[in-house]
C-alpha cells in the first residue's frame, strides 16, 4: 500500500460551505510535505542566555554546563554574556551588545534560557535579554519556529515561577518550547569550587532536558519553514506584511 494513502488526506478546496476562504491559498497539511524539506548538513545551533552578572554566577554556570552537554551531543553552542547590555528603550539597537545579541539570536536554531528567580520572579536582566530580541526584522521572525529549553535556579526551596513566565514569553516569541524543563534548588550547593555541578538528580534533570531540546531541535529545524507558514499571512503581500509587523 502506498504511504500517501494512508497518511496523506485528500485536499478539501473551499466550497459554499466555506465562503471566507481563499481557495488558492488554503492548503490542507499533509504528512508529505515534511518529506519535501532538507535537513541541515551542519550541527544544531544552539544559543544559551543566563539571566545574573555575579562573579559566581549559577545560572552561568548552569548555563555552561548545559552548553558542555549539548556539544557532546553534537551540537555548536554560544553563550551569550549580558554584561553591558543597556535596558530595553535605554539605547539605540545599534549598541554592540544589542547587535551582537540579535545577530545570535538569527545565528540559533535552539535556544536555552537560564535564570534565577528573584523576587518570586526572573531576573531583570533575563527579561531585558528577551526583550532585545526582536519579534520581527522586516517580514522575518527572527525566533518563529524555533527550538527552546527553559531551566532555572533558586537560592532556597524548589520552585517554577521564573520558568513558568519564560514559558509564556517563549510562546510569546512563536517558539516551540519543549515540555521538560529545570529547576536547581539550593543552588550553591550544587556547584563544585571549580563550577562544575554535582551529580544529583538535579543534574540528571539538566541532561533529560538538552537531551529533550536537541530531539527537538533535530525534528523541526529543517520543517520549521512549513510548521510556522500561516494562511493569514499567505493572504497579505510582503510589503503588507511588513508593514503590519514593524508597527507591533
Amino acid at each position: 500500500m502506498r504511504r500517501g494513502s494512508v497518511l496523506t488526506p485528500p485536499s478539501q478546496p473551499p466550497t459554499t460551505e466555506r465562503p471566507n476562504l481563499d481557495a488558492l491559498l488554503f492548503k490542507s497539511p499533509v504528512y508529505g510535505d515534511f518529506l519535501n524539506s532538507k535537513t541541515p548538513a551542519h550541527p544544531p545551533r544552539i544559543l544559551l542566555l543566563y539571566g545574573s552578572l555575579r562573579e559566581r554566577s549559577y545560572s552561568r554556570l548552569l548555563t555552561e554546563e548545559a552548553s558542555k552537554l549539548l556539544t557532546a551531543m553534537g551540537a555548536e553552542t554560544r553563550i551569550y554574556d549580558p554584561a553591558g547590555l543597556p535596558q530595553p528603550d535605554g539605547a539605540p539597537d545599534t549598541h554592540p551588545k544589542v547587535q551582537e545579541l540579535r545577530a545570535l539570536a538569527q545565528w540559533a536554531e535552539g535556544m536555552v534560557w537560564t535564570s534565577p528567580e528573584r523576587h518570586g520572579a526572573m531576573t531583570g536582566i533575563m527579561k531585558s535579554q528577551i526583550d532585545w530580541i526582536p519579534l520581527n526584522v522586516g517580514a522575518v521572525r527572527p525566533t518563529q519556529g524555533k527550538t527552546l529549553a527553559l531551566m532555572q535556579v533558586s537560592g532556597g526551596s524548589q520552585s517554577f515561577n521564573a520558568v513558568n513566565q519564560m514559558r509564556i514569553l517563549g510562546r510569546w516569541m512563536r517558539m516551540i518550547t519543549i515540555p521538560n524543563q529545570s529547576s536547581v534548588a539550593k543552588a550553591f550547593q550544587e556547584f563544585d569550587a571549580a563550577g562544575r555541578m554535582n551529580a544529583s538528580p538535579y543534574y540528571d534533570r539538566v541532561v533529560d532536558v538538552m537531551e529533550e531540546l536537541m530531539k527537538f531541535t533535530l525534528l523541526t529545524r529543517g520543517v520549521s519553514p512549513y510548521l510556522v507558514d500561516r494562511y493569514s499571512e499567505r493572504k497579505e503581500s510582503a510589503d503588507a506584511l511588513s508593514k503590519r509587523l514593524n508597527s507591533l
